[in-house]
């Protein structure tokens, strides 16, 4: 045996020593982003979803009407329901009482294959209990209609055994928890964030009330919202669209059941360019779609294909309508019920049962069908709008297609006002999209060239809400800053040709640079959405004031900091107010809003799809009404307003 191998300290050798067991709930705790996503803000709210999840399933069984969910002070929450409530006796297995066995038992709960429920969401079981680990402590109280029965644990561990008392006629399951600040870094809950996510299940759930409370500040006025829509899914579709025009008033819907699984659709257009599709399969959402999507695209197309060639609207000589053309200005939502739901991957964004997409590829087929030879005029108005879709697309096909020749001729060039960067590599480069040539002459001569490229903007740009895709192609305004990054854009848009890993927007902190922001923005959302869902995409954020007071400068990027640094310096500070960025000269750009070592940079995110094509189209769309109210009710939030 060599020397290197007898020398082998304690913390070397991996013997049954090095093998740990983690008992109950420490799994959990030791690592809660495997359960929950993550320990952030995001990860907090996750909480509230998991126990919501279980009243919701007790809804779907057929025993809840009332979910009230109640944020009490100190970060507490409280959700109470009118169900069933927990079985409370012992446990065959365990030997100890059920409701003990659901909150400290992982995988235990009524969803594995038994017939405690036919639907369900949640964590395949695991929700409650992961919930109880990471809380500081969580107490829960059920009723059976004859007696009320009470735990309280703390950390996962039960401190106080079930004890039960009288109470007749009264029904339900009631969780209070305070999550572990030792776990999370945030345990602020954010209202509208959860109102958002109760509102999609009201919706989701036609008839279950559920009501959101908000009791934090003893001395606000209580915030209360009350959710409870008998329309169900069709509601959902007439509250997405509440900002946009219908093309007929009320949504088509229809729905249908096989074997053990159930299939809804409610949908409807609207005159504008956008698809909006949302697919939920147990009041999951999933984002990523799958085979209950690929089913109703499937059946649309055919449907509308068909239905055209009847009625003459599309001649023998005429090619079919594609999907994106009879999807264009569609709002839809799929919901579909099923008993054992397979999810691709442990983010459950993607439906994977092939039979679903037989249910609601059949029922589509039949009843879209009769609702179209029923009601002909809202068959022709979806029709012509398809064809003008089509239309436009063909336009935007020759375009598309003298754009890539156009390319190939040129080789390679390169936007004329595009100051490139040295470094080629993409995880090393990033390119400033900048307002104005004054500003990008600071830029330019202020940057590191090594892997800093600027692109200055001019002139009005496009605002792509109101334009087809034929309008994009050859704008004078967007061609350059999509040559730059090289990655095409619409259908041909190529992540992994992206030229630069980091696309920064770098605008004047005033209503035109706002106002700029938000096309680019919109412009990305609904053309090149994965640069935003990759984090490509960050905003700038230069400096509001220089203060300097002999050889000391400090720089201010709010109102709020401005007035704690002007208290700190004290008398004697001499204040210069950038009103844009060509103010700045080239070292004062680089030292506040560029350098990486002093620069701070908003990442744009896309934490909800629907809420933010809900935003953009309120604030881009055509409807004024809507965009002024939003700006009324939202003006008080406003810190930095330069008029």
């Amino acid at each position: 045996m060599s020397e290197e191998l007898l020398d082998l300290t304690a913390e070397e050798v991996y013997d049954e020593n090095q093998i740990q067991v983690l008992e109950g709930l420490e799994a959990v705790r030791m690592r809660p982003g495997m359960y929950i996503g993550s320990t952030s803000a995001r990860g907090l709210h996750h909480l509230v979803y998991e126990i919501v999840d279980n009243s919701i399933d007790e809804a779907l069984a057929g025993y809840c009407t009332h979910i009230e969910v109640t944020l009490e002070p100190d970060n507490v929450v409280c959700v109470r329901d009118n169900g069933r409530g927990i079985p409370v006796g012992i446990h065959p297995q365990m030997g100890i009482p059920t409701l003990e066995v659901v909150l400290t038992v992982l995988h235990a709960g009524g969803k594995f294959g038994g017939q405690g429920y036919k639907f369900s969401g949640g964590l395949h079981g695991v929700g409650s209990s992961v919930v109880n680990a990471l809380s500081e402590w969580l107490e829960a109280t059920v009723y059976d209609g004859e007696n009320r029965y009470f735990m309280k644990f703390a950390r996962g561990k039960t401190i106080s055994p079930m004890r039960a008392a009288p109470c007749v006629h009264e029904t339900g399951t009631t969780i209070r928890f305070k999550a572990d600040d030792q776990i999370f870094e945030t345990v602020e809950y954010d209202y509208e964030i959860l109102e958002n996510r109760l509102q999609e299940q009201a919706f989701l759930n036609g008839g279950v009330k559920i009501t959101l409370r908000d009791e934090r500040d003893p001395d606000d006025d209580v915030r209360e919202a009350v959710m409870h829509y008998e329309g169900g899914i069709k509601q959902f579709v007439q509250y997405l669209n509440r900002n946009k025009t219908p093309l007929h008033p009320e949504p088509i819907y229809v729905e249908g059941t096989r074997d053990d699984s159930t299939a809804a659709v409610a949908m409807q257009y609207t005159d504008g360019y956008n698809e909006n599709l949302l697919s939920f399969a147990n009041n999951i959402h999933t984002p990523e779609g799958g085979t209950h999507e690929t089913g109703f695209k499937t059946a649309l197309t055919r449907v509308l294909n068909d239905y055209a060639r009847k009625v003459g609207l599309l001649k023998e000589s005429e090619k079919n309508l594609s999907g994106d053309d009879v999807r264009e200005g569609l709002t839809a939502v799929i919901s579909v019920k099923l008993r054992e739901a397979q999810f691709e991957g442990q983010t459950k964004t993607k439906l994977g049962n092939s039979d679903i997409r037989t249910l609601v590829e059949t029922m589509l087929n039949e009843k879209l069908t009769i609702f179209f030879e029923e009601n002909p005029a809202v068959a022709k108005s979806i029709l012509e709008k398809a064809q003008t879709a089509a239309r436009a697309r063909e336009a935007a096909r020759k375009a598309r297609e003298m754009t890539r020749r156009k390319s190939a001729l040129e080789s390679g060039s390169l936007p004329g006002k595009l100051a490139d960067c040295q470094e080629r590599d993409p995880r090393l480069t990033e390119i400033y999209i900048v307002e104005g040539d004054s500003a990008g002459g600071s830029a330019k001569e202020g940057r590191d060239r090594r892997y800093q490229a600027i692109l200055p903007l001019w002139g009005k740009m496009l605002n792509v809400e109101k334009a087809r895709v034929d309008k994009v192609y050859g704008n004078d305004k967007l061609t350059p800053m999509i040559t730059a990054f090289g990655a095409g854009f619409g259908e041909d848009f190529d992540p992994s040709k992206l030229r630069y890993g980091k696309i920064i927007l770098m605008a004047d902190a005033d209503v035109d640079g706002s106002h700029i922001r938000t096309l680019l923005l919109t412009f990305f959302f609904r053309y090149m959405r994965p640069l935003i869902e990759k984090g490509h995409v960050y905003i700038a954020q230069p400096p509001l004031f220089k203060n300097t007071k002999g050889k000391t400068v400090r720089y201010t990027y709010s109102e709020q900091e401005q007035l704690a640094v002007l208290a700190e310096m004290g008398q004697g500070v001499d204040i210069q107010r950038y009103k844009g960025l060509g103010e700045m000269d080239p070292e004062q750009l680089w030292e506040t809003t560029m350098n990486p070592e002093n620069r701070t940079l908003l990442q744009v995110t896309l934490e909800d799809a629907s809420m933010a094509d809900e935003i953009f189209t309120l604030l881009m769309g055509e409807k004024v009404e809507p965009r002024r109210e939003f700006i009324q009710k939202n003006a008080k939030y406003v810190t930095n307003l330069d008029i």
